[in-house]
Order: C-alpha cells, then structure tokens, then sequence
C-alpha cells in the first residue's frame, strides 16, 4: 500500500470523525423508567440535556425509588446515544477503504 495514500486515507478518516462528532451533538435520544414516569433527553454522545418527572412518581417517603427511576432512565438514554454514535459511524465510515476492519 502507497504511504501516501494511507496518509490521505487517515485525513478523510479523521474530518468524517469531525462530522460524526458534529452529528452526534444534533441527534436527541430518550431514555425512560417506570412506564415513562421518568424520561431523559440526550444528545447522541450521552450527554444528558433535560429531565423530566411525572407528580405521581415523586413519593416524598420514597425517595430511593424516584432515584432509582432516575438513573436507569440517564443509563437508557446513553444506551440509546451510543447505539446511534455507532450507527452513524457506520454511515459515515462504512464505504472508506481502510487497510484493517472497523471495530464496529
């Protein structure tokens, strides 16, 4: 393989990495718990932007439940962002000829 193309392989490589970052930060995923009693709202890098609680799911003598709910629904929502970081690696990155396998 010519040493040269590798090197303008890795540049195009490394700017469809910058979309993906750019798109990752435009995509919003919803993680919920409790039947939807807790959502939240990501971006597609998992970062978590708004929580929202439904009155019934808030029992002042059960607070550990509400936690709970909490963060199962934040591990949803990065579940989901990750599960669409790699679906948009794959688009972007999928017809790149690459010298060695994509690890995803």
């Amino acid at each position: 393989m010519d040493i040269n193309n590798l090197v303008a392989q890795a540049q195009q490589m490394q700017q469809r990495a910058h979309q993906v970052e750019e798109a990752l930060l435009k995509i919003t995923v919803t993680g919920s718990a409790g039947g939807g009693m807790v959502t939240v709202d990501a971006d597609g890098k998992g970062n978590v932007k708004k929580v929202r609680i439904d009155p019934a799911a808030v029992n002042p003598a059960d607070i550990e439940m509400l936690e709970d709910l909490v963060t199962v629904a934040i591990i949803d929502a990065q579940k989901k962002a990750a599960e669409s970081a790699q679906q948009e690696m794959r688009a972007l990155l999928g017809g790149l000829k690459l010298p060695f396998p994509l690890p995803f």
